[in-house]
């Protein structure tokens, strides 16, 4: 089952006010991953965060694409939500909120939605101040401050050449304990477990991407203790 379910019906009945419509729902009795609410809210951080600079591009819209697959089937209505939602940035904190609510603070899918974000942001080439402040306002929503925003930020706009901040680790931090770390890391994205979890489709796919990066940053770390 991918996040989509029931998209449709709801685009339907939306009139004018997104907001107001998302106001409206809850998770039910699905998991939250598989709720209207998650997907609502998910698509319009998404068209919110692509206007974060001032423009929606195109390149923009394809990375949503690339990140979220949306069946063809639901595509019209995703794109209505999506329209909607875009207009301006104003209201992204209510639809953050809905979403954090949902899973609870520092949730690995909360992790995952925003590495989608990140995503959009960077696919004209460059994170825009403005886009740069919506998804560290995202990120606190979602629980995320301090070191582990940090850590979320290296992923994708590093400001220097740091693996310890990729794997959200302390640079004087024994070979040991990274490892230790990694492994947990390791453990909790690896795609059979979020598979097995009921984790959509596309937040799998998310996740695997931050796995492989991860691992990247640990390999590193591995090497330049061994030197």
């Amino acid at each position: 089952m991918t996040v989509w379910s029931r998209i449709t019906d709801f685009a339907q009945g939306v009139s004018e006010s997104l907001t107001h419509a998302l106001g409206g729902i809850t998770g039910g009795d699905k998991p939250p991953e598989k709720s209207v609410a998650f997907t609502i809210g998910m698509i319009a951080l998404g068209a919110k965060m692509a206007k974060a600079d001032g423009v929606v591009t195109d390149e923009e819209v394809q990375a949503f694409s690339e990140v979220f697959h949306v069946p063809e089937h639901d595509r019209a209505a995703v794109t209505r939500v999506f329209n909607m939602a875009k207009q301006d940035v104003a209201g992204y904190e209510t639809y953050a909120a809905q979403v954090a609510k949902l899973f609870g603070q520092k949730s690995h899918v909360l992790e995952s939605v925003l590495d989608g974000l990140f995503h959009i942001a960077k696919a004209d080439g460059v994170v825009h101040p403005g886009e740069l402040a919506y998804l560290e306002k995202v990120a606190e929503i979602f629980g995320f401050t301090g070191a582990d925003w940090l850590r979320l930020r290296a992923r994708h706009v590093a400001l220097k050449d740091d693996p310890y901040e990729v794997l959200g680790v302390s640079p004087g931090a024994r070979l040991s304990e990274v490892k230790k770390h990694y492994k947990a890391l390791v453990k909790e994205l690896h795609p059979d477990k979020q598979i097995a979890a009921g984790v959509p489709e596309e937040m799998v796919r998310l996740a695997t991407e931050r796995l492989s990066r991860i691992n990247a940053a640990f390999a590193e770390i591995e090497k330049a203790h061994e030197l």
